[in-house]
């Protein structure tokens, strides 16, 4: 321990490491402890103006210090060089047990200049004065008292060889395995517990693998779920619509109708005001005037009778002169009539009424006319599926409506005596979705409105058309290689389709739904897709047209790993059969004349020949053939335009390697344009390997099994060449293709 605090390599930075050393204080008592340090006078005095500072006893020149707890002596030198905020030490604290360990003063040669300083000064004064210890200095101290408080707590730097190693707390063992009958994660030394010990256990990798595969199949069920609750609510909240559209049309009808019978009823209460009115007034004027007439006789009989009294009192004389007078005037006043009758009666006549219009305005709030013709709407984008249709309309005038009729038929395709059924159908809403149909197909749809004033005209007839069918992906004709596909499929509609779209999914991860790369805008049946190198992809297929796109393709892999290519049975001579796989040629014995297919003009004739589709990328693509060593066989390139009359290797189309056995005899040639070079083959291959390299137009072979190089053509490929395979005798050739390029190839 003590050899090893010397030797640390954390204080070797300092100028005065070698005369630095720590020492158990343990081992040594206040009496036998070793003089670290050589006593010279100049410390002497400095300790005793310390000891004046601080009152403390010297006796023989010597301090008398008191015992002192190792935990104070640390904390005071924490403070002095203002270790508080280290994070290295943290809140620790010193235990009773924990190895003390002494720091000696520093030697007198140690100081620089003739005044020596004491290095337990206070944190202020340090920072007043100029600590220039050889090399030290304030940071130096610091940093070498960090490494011994370090040292003390078993936390040496990484640079101490040796250092105390605390004793650590036992850490509790991790679960790894999963108790499927509790449900919870458990130790291995649990299972065998009688807790556990008839429970069903398995690793919690698996557990965990198979948590999130429900999880996931969960989160599916649920998105599916959302989907269609949101689905739902959408209808519903475009039926809430239409109804809130129709009563409120019917409150503004009531509105109105109300309306205009209140003006009705004011306009016939001041009509029958105004004649009871002027009724009132004329029977008011004919009774006053009649009224004052009969004043006025009253009048006139009071002033006679008062006359005649008078003269009754007079002498007889004066009485006959004034009663000859009044005769004749009472004569005249009683000859004159005086009406007594009243002209007008007090009794009112029947004023009847007549609400005859106001009835009538009654009636018509319940009497609704007829919709007018319903518009309906062009097809909307993604509104279709293979099977169905949404169709929508709409009303541009307030009228009311109860009900839609909706009819539809297939679009005629002009084929005489063909009639097409019609299907009418009665809705609520203004849209409808209509279901079984057939897919890619045309129909063409009217619509009209009715309530209980009847139907309302045949809104315009619109042409609506249903998705396509999926296509059908052409799996043994997919031809790939480590940068690209080409892709092939069916279109599986009998009517032509707007487009495709291609999708890939990365198959490294089963169950995503996310889509790794689409390419859109297909006009064909065949796709060129760019993928990244030794990948596994799954592709699908969709078809679009204007009602929508398609449901998914079934899947098909592909997997980028070198270069995967199938026979074309299109070239195939008739006398070869290729398997069901595409990667096998077998020419079997025949006896006696066969009756041959007539070939086409893609079929070889002259020789027993068929060509594989490469895919057209160019680079380096490699393949290998499996032979038997006395087959008659050719293997190499061509181009796709080679004569099928000639045998390959007779002309400038194709380069190939071909091989004869006869007599236990081997014979290889290299051919092109009928011209082979000289070369001898010792080891007859059982598999050859093929490199195309467009790049340097180059082709190889190779004897795989000894990984030989057999011969390089340097050819002329302004095109793109085939695979192309020949038998002359009974046999078959196996082709192995889609593996990755052996590394002698990768020389050549």
């Amino acid at each position: 321990m003590e050899e090893g605090a010397g030797e640390a390599p954390g204080l070797g930075r300092s100028a005065a490491s070698k005369d630095f050393r720590f020492y158990h204080m343990d081992l040594y008592d206040s009496q036998d402890r070793l003089q670290i340090f050589p006593e010279e006078s100049t410390r002497m005095r400095r300790e005793g103006v310390q000891a004046e500072m601080t009152h403390e006893p010297m006796r023989g020149g010597v301090k008398v210090k008191a015992p002192r707890d190792l935990g104070e002596e640390v904390d005071e030198l924490v403070h002095l060089y203002g270790l508080e905020d280290d994070h290295e030490l943290g809140d620790e604290f010193i235990e009773e047990n924990t190895p003390r360990i002494e720091v000696s003063e520093y030697p007198s040669y140690m100081m620089m200049g003739s005044e020596q300083r004491d290095w337990r000064l206070t944190g202020e004064a340090a920072q007043g004065e100029d600590l220039g210890f050889m090399g030290w200095g304030s940071a130096g101290q610091c940093q070498d008292l960090r490494e011994a408080y370090r040292y003390s707590h078993g936390r040496a730097s990484e640079e101490y060889e040796c250092y105390v190693i605390p004793e650590e707390e036992d850490e509790e063992e991790a679960a790894d395995v999963f108790c499927v009958t509790c449900k919870t994660p458990i130790r291995a030394s649990e299972k065998d517990q009688d807790e556990h010990k008839q429970h069903e256990v398995t690793p919690l990798s698996k557990a965990l693998e198979s948590a999130k595969d429900e999880i996931h199949k969960n989160m599916y069920k649920l998105e599916k779920q959302i989907i269609e609750m949101e689905n739902f609510a959408s209808h519903l909240e475009e039926v809430f619509i239409t109804v809130e559209e129709n009563f409120g049309r019917q409150e503004q009808n009531f509105e109105s109708h109300y309306n205009e019978i209140l003006e009705t009823l004011a306009q016939k209460y001041e009509e029958k005001i105004q004649a009871l009115g002027e009724k009132k007034k004329e029977k008011l004027e004919a009774l006053y005037g009649q009224l004052v007439n009969c004043g006025e006789n009253l009048d006139t009989c009071k002033e006679l009778m008062e006359t005649i009294e008078e003269m009754c009192h007079e002498e007889k004389v004066d009485f006959i002169k004034d009663a000859v007078a009044m005769a004749d005037r009472l004569g005249k006043f009683l000859k004159t009539k005086t009406d007594e009758e009243i002209s007008a009666q007090p009794d009112f006549e029947d004023q009847t009424l007549d609400f005859s219009d106001v009835e009538e305005l009654m009636g018509s709030i319940n009497t609704i006319p007829a919709p007018s013709a319903p518009v309906i709407n062009p097809q909307a984008p993604n509104s279709a599926t293979g099977s169905s249709v949404r169709v929508c309309w709409s009303l541009y005038s307030d009228d009311t409506v109860e009900s839609y009729q909706l009819s539809y038929r297939p679009v005629q395709d002009g084929s005489p005596g063909k009639e097409q059924t019609e299907v009418t159908m009665t809705v609520k809403e203004t849209y409808c979705s209509v279901t079984n149909l057939l897919p890619n197909t045309q129909y063409e749809f009217w619509v009209t409105a009715q309530n209980r004033a009847g139907l309302s005209p045949t809104s315009e007839r619109a042409v609506y058309m249903t998705a396509p069918c999926p296509p059908i992906i052409k799996s043994k004709e997919i031809r790939s290689c480590e940068e690209a596909a080409l892709i092939s499929w069916e279109s599986g509609n009998l009517n032509p389709v707007d487009s495709y779209t291609v999708e890939l999914t990365q198959a490294e991860t089963p169950g995503a739904s996310g889509v790794t790369e689409s390419v859109v805008g297909i006009p064909t049946c065949e796709c060129l897709v760019q993928l990244q190198p030794r990948q596994n992809y799954t592709i699908y297929v969709r078809a679009l047209n204007v009602g929508g796109p398609s449901a998914r393709s079934e899947p098909a892999t592909i997997h980028t790993t070198g270069s995967y290519f199938s026979l074309d049975e299109h070239t195939c001579h008739p006398r070869l059969t290729v398997s069901e796989d595409g990667l096998t040629v077998v020419r079997s014995e025949r006896r006696g004349p066969a009756k041959e297919p007539v070939p086409s003009d893609a079929q070889f004739t002259r020789c027993a020949a068929v060509m594989g589709n490469l895919i057209p990328v160019r680079g380096r693509h490699y393949w290998e053939v499996e032979v038997d060593e006395c087959l008659d066989y050719t293997v190499g390139v061509a181009f796709e335009d080679v004569p099928r009359q000639e045998d390959l290797g007779a002309n400038r189309l194709s380069w190939c390697m071909r091989h004869a056995f006869a007599s236990s005899r081997h014979k290889y040639e290299f051919l092109h344009n009928k011209m082979t070079p000289d070369i001898r083959i010792t080891v007859p291959p059982k598999k050859i390997g093929i490199l195309l390299d467009y790049e340097n137009a180059k082709l190889s072979f190779f004897n795989v099994d000894i990984s030989q190089h057999l011969y390089t053509f340097s050819c002329q490929l302004h095109q793109f060449v085939h695979p192309c395979f020949s038998l002359e005798k009974p046999g078959c050739l196996k082709i192995h293709n889609g593996i990755s390029m052996p590394k002698h190839v990768t020389f050549y």
